[in-house]
């Protein structure tokens, strides 16, 4: 992965051009061109990105990794 050119944060308005979903991961492609990826997508073009040396801003992060506190006792 490269150093990433600094860009303004994905929001929930940023959709994946594969699928619609929100997007997590921003790939600026070496002759031009940006692409975005929800994490499903991103993960599997990732290793086509890399061997074309595509810039790749990864935000997945921001997924939670944990159960909300307004679930219900029974789904933590």
């Amino acid at each position: 992965m490269n150093a990433v050119t600094a860009f303004a944060p994905l929001t929930a308005a940023d959709r994946c051009d594969r699928c619609g979903a929100r997007a997590y991961i921003r790939v600026v492609l070496p002759g031009g061109g940006e692409l975005l990826f929800c994490a499903h997508h991103g993960r599997a073009h990732e290793t086509a990105l890399r061997a074309v040396d595509a810039d790749i801003q990864d935000q997945r992060d921001a997924l939670a990794t944990t159960t909300p506190d307004s679930a219900p006792d029974d789904e933590r």
